[in-house]
């Protein structure tokens, strides 16, 4: 039992330093958003995903371009609809 918890935390531990890097590869991008490696292949292959291949080589991946691309399409919470709906009746 002690052993499963110290992995949990280790991997705790790595998905934090993989918030850190600034450029990850496909598999570290799998531990970061919890896609599967071959998912991410197929978002590459239809350019739905921000990626770097550097002479045609390996891929990389900007996490901070990442990032921007998973919230992309954010949704109002329901007090974020009220208050916008109040707004909206009260201009008009």
């Amino acid at each position: 039992m002690e052993n499963e918890q110290i992995l949990l935390k280790l991997n705790r531990i790595e998905k934090f330093m993989f918030g850190l890097k600034d450029i990850l590869n496909p598999e570290e991008l799998s531990e970061y958003t919890g896609f599967k490696v071959s998912y991410i292949y197929k978002l590459v292959s239809q350019s739905k995903i921000p990626y770097s291949k550097p002479n045609n080589g390996a891929l990389f991946f900007d996490r901070k371009k990442i990032d921007d691309w998973l919230l992309q399409n954010p949704s109002k919470s329901e007090a974020e609809l009220r208050k916008q709906a109040l707004e909206y009746t009260r201009k008009k």
